[in-house]
């Protein structure tokens, strides 16, 4: 029989949450090394969203980490709450971001990233997690 604690918490995550994290940090993670690819100007690099972009990503990284952690040693809701919250945030904020990049910079930073994303491996979802081995799944 499952301690109450761990079927309350089989219960209150979304069974899909783990995938939707790894897939929000790996499609930044290639939005990030695509850009990185890219000759812009840091000028030309709204920084501000970049770094609205970075925090989402260390937010996703934490709540990976988390999904690990004991049932007990969280607060459950709030985890959920905040990384839900999240989450929502993403497509909104890389809209922007890409909106104000320059115009001539936007068809090649979406191509960059398409080939970037098509080359990561899932593993990279857990790049900076803590002890978190990716081969553990």
């Amino acid at each position: 029989m499952l301690h109450a604690s761990v079927m309350a918490r089989t219960t209150e995550i979304c069974p899909d949450l783990r995938v939707r994290l790894e897939a929000a940090r790996l499609d930044l993670l290639a939005l990030f090394r695509a850009l990185d690819r890219m000759q812009l100007q840091p000028a030309e690099i709204p920084q501000r969203l970049l770094h609205q972009l970075f925090e989402l990503d260390a937010d996703y990284a934490e709540a990976l980490w988390a999904l690990d952690q004991p049932p007990t040693s969280l607060d459950l809701q709030a985890m959920l709450r905040d990384t839900l919250a999240a989450l929502e945030q993403l497509p909104e904020s890389c809209d922007q971001f890409r909106a104000l990049l320059p115009r001539r910079a936007r068809a090649t930073l979406a191509q960059l990233e398409i080939t970037v994303r098509s080359g990561l491996d899932s593993a990279e979802a857990y790049s900076l997690v803590p002890g978190r081995s990716p081969r553990n799944g």
